[in-house]
């Protein structure tokens, strides 16, 4: 199966999903892994991917480890190997791995290419697809990054076999956000389905591949729909950061915000009750965390603003309009937003 994506000034590119066929670059490449993944499929990697000189590029494993000295690492990787600007990096892991790989080969000698092969749920139905890279600070996720599409982007669905449960939940949470903002029909499917069928997980995976590559074509630097893909993201994100990323996975965060943004849409009028309960028990179907104690409100208010979705002081919100629409919008008071998270509040 193949998902394109169309974007201007040669951007475009192919999301190939189905097992991995044999790859060849005439030029130096470099994959970037971790231990973890390394572990477990570097050699099935290694026997598909040839190159005029194949070097491997292990970082830590964790969210805790995506900042600018990881970076470094790699970058210092690149310039021993003597990479030029025809060179190619291969990000082959989750959505961290994508996240980093990415940027530095975006400013690797001011930009070269790299391709995705994700290996977690979370990054095969989201992470990998968009070219948005990035690293985060102590101010938060992702504050400093680029718009750098990769090459291509290969989705082998045989590396969920070794996937762990919560990693597993955590990419499903990303496909209810898919199917929330933009596709009723979708949701009502993955009510009725069991997304641990393999059958089943391939459909979502294509049905989330498919949403994301519209929603990028038309809007690739996310200067209008493309923010919808957010939905979740700006609870989670301050999540994250509160709990110092240590806490839960980034798909878990987002799950969390997704049932703080509908008490948000309830109190709106924008999405009823039954709505929100609907989303929140397909998120419970999967061990997805729905619950955070907020310890100060006005505190976690205000990392609200620390979000690169914010601009001239006002938060942007992504809101469900129902289920299978969404609203993007700044302007909700502070006083609506306080009151719904004083809900969430010790």
């Amino acid at each position: 199966m193949t998902v394109n994506i169309d974007l201007p000034h040669n951007n475009s590119y192919e999301i190939f999903i189905d097992k991995l066929n044999d790859l060849y670059f005439d030029t130096k490449v470099v994959i970037v892994t971790n231990p973890t993944v390394s572990g477990f499929h570097l050699d099935y990697l290694k026997n598909r991917l040839k190159a005029k000189e194949l070097t491997v590029c292990t970082i830590p494993d964790g969210e805790e480890y995506k900042h600018l000295k990881t970076i470094e690492d790699i970058l210092e990787h690149c310039f021993k190997q003597r990479l030029d600007r025809k060179s190619l990096l291969v990000a082959f892991g989750g959505g961290v791995i994508g996240d980093m790989t990415g940027f530095a080969s975006s400013i690797y000698q001011r930009g070269i290419d790299f391709i995705q092969i994700p290996t977690t749920l979370l990054s095969q139905v989201d992470a990998s697809v968009g070219g948005k890279t990035g690293i985060n600070n102590k101010f938060g996720k992702n504050l400093v990054g680029a718009f750098h599409q990769p090459n291509a982007v290969y989705i082998d669905p045989t590396f969920l076999e070794t996937l762990p449960k919560r990693e597993f939940g955590a990419g499903i949470a990303e496909i209810v956000k898919m199917a929330v903002t933009f596709n009723k029909d979708f949701f009502e499917w993955l009510e009725q389905n069991d997304l641990n069928e393999k059958e089943n997980i391939k459909t979502a995976i294509l049905k989330s591949v498919q949403t994301k590559a519209y929603v990028v074509s038309q809007d690739e630097k996310e200067h209008g729909i493309r923010a919808a893909l957010n939905y979740g993201h700006t609870f989670g994100h301050v999540i994250e950061n509160e709990t110092n990323y240590d806490t839960f996975l980034h798909g878990e965060a987002v799950g969390i915000g997704m049932v703080m943004a509908n008490a948000l849409a309830v109190k709106l009028n924008l999405m009823n009750e039954d709505e929100a309960l609907r989303v929140k028990n397909l998120l419970e179907k999967y061990n997805i965390p729905t619950s955070y104690t907020i310890k100060d409100v006005e505190d976690f208010y205000e990392h609200f603003f620390l979000d690169k979705k914010s601009l001239d002081n006002k938060i942007k919100f992504i809101l469900p309009r129902g289920i299978g629409d969404c609203l993007i919008t700044n302007e909700v008071s502070k006083n609506e937003v306080i009151e719904v998270l004083k809900g969430f509040s010790c």
